[in-house]
């Protein structure tokens, strides 16, 4: 049965302006919100583009005003009626200055009470949410941050269509591969006691379709890491993933810093200046801490090492001699804002940052006010005060442990410093190209070398003798783009020399046949005439998290999963038949309550 029968839409409830006055107008969506008064009763009607008010006069039409009486919050209905122009307008809302004045009412679908209030601000549990995702996605945020994800997509693909580049899709069922995150693995009923895996990214295909002579690809992909979860980081998630042949990074860099400006001009309106400021991997690291930092605000590093060399003060001097870090930050003018409880509090804060403590000292007038100020000499203080221009009313936070330790301690507290004296401008974008990272790091649990990005990264030339007899000093052709401390995209230009990608596999600890049982087939490519080529990586959900000012990825994404990786509203992971299991050959050794 048709339930419109002969009605059909003429506009969009957020859409009606003063220009619509004296017209007819035929809206549908869901109620909002209804008010009787009496002889009036007045409905705010809510589609996708936005509300508008509609108002049923008794003396007009009495059916018409029995039936607008009857709904309730979340049906489902089609009015008809005049535009007109309101008596008392609302500035808040678009449609403000017009009304539909109702002649004809019919109820599409009923509602229940609704577990949670369809609107902005319901204070809603997220897992509440998530059960009524179906819900949550009605309420006007969740839909302006699908539009804008949906409207960013449609600027990438022009932009990319535009400059030559090929959408190409790659394998979602590929093989295990070694590095990153632990892959989600797939059983094959076909081939018994097999697994594909998801891809964690489209990189070796990529690779392969720039060996094939493509020249220009890109994709907008869903990509799979079995990984434990925070605000901005989802089982699923999407990239933006782009690679190039016959380039060098700063031919990627250029062409990607006219896509970025062009998705802030579309998007937001913004410009953003160019060329983009860079900082490499080591500055980042001694100046912030991160080598994602959020340029913001201030509060750079101060090196503290060579002022504490011979400090009396136990706890500057054992790390000093052992050849460890001492750094602070300084707080400009603002001493009175750091009462005792607030800097015990952070002090708990960098010690959960593995930091052993958290020292302080405040310049009063001229003298140090600090629990540690009897151990410090005069030739200390002179270089506090004069060397680091000290006024009245300035704190210095000091950290003394590893470098490591010191760098994510002090980083996290920076932050946090500046966001508890609100100092953080939401609408203001600071971007940076971080470059030259280390090409390995240690991994401590597996006690080996790791790759920094990925094994198909490249060396830069000058390091390339350090790669067996130093790889900690190697560094690589990677390079990140960083907006307000999120790292919104990942790339480098890639090895493609046969040779030289056996000699990364080999650094990382594989063996010829463990390298050629995991990556022959690229491998293989090598023989056959490889381009120069790069390339990059945007998580489009982090971007999208940018661009709407959302703080949680949950809130970019229609149905996305909880921390525990599971899914409130589908029920997802749940068990199978023992009969689905029996087909693919598997027998499960845990117990399935």
């Amino acid at each position: 049965m048709d339930r419109l029968g002969k009605t059909r839409r003429t506009n969009k409830c957020g859409t009606l302006r003063k220009e619509n006055i004296n017209e007819k107008a035929t809206v549908m969506g869901w109620v909002q919100k209804k008010r009787n008064l009496g002889s009036l009763v007045f409905i705010d009607l809510r589609d996708i583009s936005g509300l508008v008010q509609v108002v049923f006069d008794e003396e007009l039409d009495k059916s018409a005003f029995d039936k607008a009486s009857e709904v309730k919050s979340e049906y489902v209905i089609t009015i008809t009626g005049k535009v007109r122009e309101r008596e008392s307008k609302n500035d808040s809302m678009p449609t403000g200055d017009i009304e539909i004045y109702g002649e004809e009412i019919k109820i599409l679908s009923q509602s229940e009470t609704p577990p949670i209030y369809v609107k902005d601000n319901d204070d809603a549990s997220e897992t509440m949410r998530l059960k009524n995702r179906f819900l949550d996605l009605r309420k006007p945020f969740m839909q302006n941050n699908l539009i804008v994800r949906a409207k960013t997509a449609k600027v990438i693909r022009d932009f990319m269509n535009e400059n030559e580049f090929l959408e190409i899709e790659t394998p979602v069922l590929n093989k295990p591969t070694p590095e990153g995150a632990r892959d989600y693995l797939v059983p094959s009923r076909v081939n018994k006691g097999s697994f594909y895996a998801l891809p964690q990214s489209p990189q070796i295909f990529k690779q392969l379709l720039m060996v094939s002579g493509y020249d220009r690809y890109y994709q907008i992909v869903k990509c799979f890491r079995d990984e434990d979860l925070r605000a901005n980081r989802q089982p699923e998630f999407t990239q933006l993933d782009i690679e190039m042949s016959f380039v060098d990074t700063e031919d990627i860099i250029a062409i990607n810093e006219r896509l970025i400006t062009r998705i802030f001009k579309e998007i937001k309106n913004i410009d953003i200046v160019t060329p983009i400021r860079r900082m490499d991997y080591d500055e980042a690291m001694n100046r912030y801490g991160s080598d994602k930092p959020d340029l913001r605000f201030g509060y750079e590093f101060i090196d503290l090492t060579q002022i504490f060399t011979d400090s009396e003060f136990n706890a500057f001097k054992s790390n000093t001699t052992a050849g460890r870090s001492v750094k602070g930050i300084l707080v400009s003018g603002k001493s009175e804002s750091f009462s005792k409880k607030a800097i015990s509090k952070l002090e708990s804060f960098v010690k959960s940052y593995d930091a052993k403590g958290l020292a302080w000292i405040r310049l009063e007038g001229e003298e140090l006010n600090s629990p540690i100020a009897k151990f410090l000499g005069d030739n200390e203080r002179s270089k506090l005060i004069n060397g680091l221009e000290m006024k009245d009313g300035d704190m210095l936070f000091i950290v003394a442990d590893t470098t490591n330790v010191v760098n994510n301690a002090l980083g996290a507290l920076r932050k946090k410093i500046a966001a508890d004296l609100n100092e953080i401008d939401e609408n203001q974008y600071e971007l940076v190209w971080i470059t030259d990272f280390p090409l390995f790091e240690y991994d401590e649990e597996a006690k080996r070398h790791v790759a920094k990005h990925h094994p198909f990264t490249a060396p830069i030339d000058e390091d390339l003798d350090k790669l067996e007899s130093n790889p900690d000093e190697v560094r690589a052709k990677a390079y990140d783009i960083v907006i307000n401390g999120d790292e919104i995209g990942g790339g480098s230009i890639r090895i493609t020399d046969r040779g030289l990608q056996q000699r990364m596999f080999k650094a990382l600890g594989l063996t010829e046949d463990e390298a050629e049982s995991k990556f022959g087939f690229l491998l293989n490519s090598f023989r056959y005439g490889v381009p120069p080529h790069g390339g990059i990586a945007y998580g489009l959900d982090r971007l999208i998290m940018t661009l709407t000012g959302s703080t949680n990825i949950r809130d970019v994404i229609a149905f996305p999963k909880t921390q525990s990786a599971s899914c409130l509203l589908s029920g997802a992971p749940t068990t199978v038949d023992a009969n689905q299991l029996k087909e693919l050959g598997i027998k499960l050794d845990v117990q399935v309550e």
